[in-house]
């Protein structure tokens, strides 16, 4: 940690700390990994090619003790998710913070257009919720049931930000990470739902060929700099929203 309260070499222990959840009400933060130009992902459209040891490990750190993994179906079909497991080292911490055994995958999809044979639908812990519109395509709805999967319909024919930050808070899973695409993570900044941003900075350039075309915010959020980790040329930003 070049920046924030421990300053100095953090073990697997100490970086886990570094990213606690709140002991009361929701609670979304957004991971993300982004290279010196701006690129989300490298030449072969895979987040992973600009990644690196040392941001897997925070990343893996985030996820640990949430509830629930928020995704874009998108990013689910890019970045080929597995199961999500349960971890064997935070089993008697999670059951004592009353948290089912491994994080929920919860997919945002209006067209169900998912890999439901995929081994995140078939080997995950926890049944993947899939939040969709009121009135899918009847095949593919009828794929995602025969998958385990738990749809939730919205009340019309999109799936607004709030809809779905609810629809998981009243199953009780209120620490939620947000791992995009970029379309999902700027709908829930507007929606001002989003309370912290995980960011990792990649020293490379990788151009924006495969970079997510979004409409842009109405106006900047402003967050503000816990810490920064370091390792590898890479920086772990960790922001919170700025209460002003």
């Amino acid at each position: 940690m070049i920046h924030g309260p421990q300053q100095g070499p953090l073990d697997d222990d100490a970086v886990l700390a570094a990213y606690p959840w709140p002991d009361e009400g929701p609670w979304v933060r957004a991971m993300m990994v982004t290279t010196l130009d701006g690129a989300s992902a490298g030449p072969d459209g895979l987040s992973g090619s600009i990644s690196s040891d040392s941001d897997k490990a925070v990343f893996d750190a985030v996820r640990r003790h949430a509830d629930a993994v928020l995704v874009g179906a998108g990013t689910i079909r890019a970045e080929g998710y597995g199961a999500m497991k349960a971890k064997d080292r935070d089993a008697a911490a999670r059951s004592a913070q009353g948290q089912a055994p491994a994080p929920v995958i919860a997919i945002v999809s209006p067209s169900l257009d998912l890999p439901f044979d995929s081994e995140l639908f078939t080997d995950s812990t926890e049944p993947p919720i899939v939040l969709t519109t009121a009135r899918p395509d009847a095949d593919a709805l009828a794929r995602a049931r025969e998958a385990r999967a738990t749809v939730v319909h919205s009340p019309g024919d999109d799936v607004p930000p709030d809809f779905v930050v609810d629809t998981l808070v009243e199953r009780g899973l209120r620490r939620i990470v947000c791992e995009g695409g970029p379309r999902l993570l700027e709908a829930v900044t507007r929606a001002g739902l989003l309370d912290e941003a995980d960011i990792t900075v990649s020293p490379l350039l990788a151009g924006l060929g495969h970079a997510s075309r979004t409409d842009g915010l109405d106006e900047v959020v402003g967050f503000d700099l816990v810490h920064v980790l370091t390792a590898d040329g890479f920086l772990m930003c960790r922001y919170v929203r700025d209460a002003g």
